[in-house]
């Protein structure tokens, strides 16, 4: 088998690749075989609450889709649905299940980097 078959590479910057704008926050969609990553920059007063509309769950404003992600630049606070909160900033790596709402915290943008196992995208929902 040849190993370098099997290298592959993609850039945020190529301007080929898929943005996605959800209100104000924006994602860069680049695509490998086996999995999607998203670049992903929720502006100063950006919120899931404000400016995404869930799928399934309307009205409650919380999105009902998992995530997995490292914060490179930053801060967010995340709510479940239960009541509970967190606060992820720069160098961390964050788990979300669904049914949570996101606001950036601070005066700076929060921008991580989201991975999805596979390439299915769960993004479709959105206009």
């Amino acid at each position: 088998m040849d190993i370098s078959a099997l290298l592959q590479k993609a850039n945020f910057d190529d301007p080929s690749h898929q943005l996605i704008m959800i209100g104000r926050i924006t994602k860069r969609k680049v695509v490998l075989d086996g999995t999607t990553a998203l670049l992903v920059r929720f502006p100063v007063g950006a919120s899931v609450a404000e400016d995404a509309a869930p799928p399934g769950e309307p009205g409650t404003g919380m999105c009902a889709q998992p995530h997995v992600a490292f914060v490179l630049e930053g801060g967010v606070g995340v709510r479940q649905q239960d009541g509970s909160q967190q606060t992820y900033s720069a160098g961390d790596v964050m788990m979300l299940p669904p049914h949570h709402d996101v606001w950036t915290v601070g005066d700076q943008d929060c921008v991580f980097v989201e991975f999805l196992r596979g390439t299915s995208d769960v993004y479709d929902f959105w206009p």
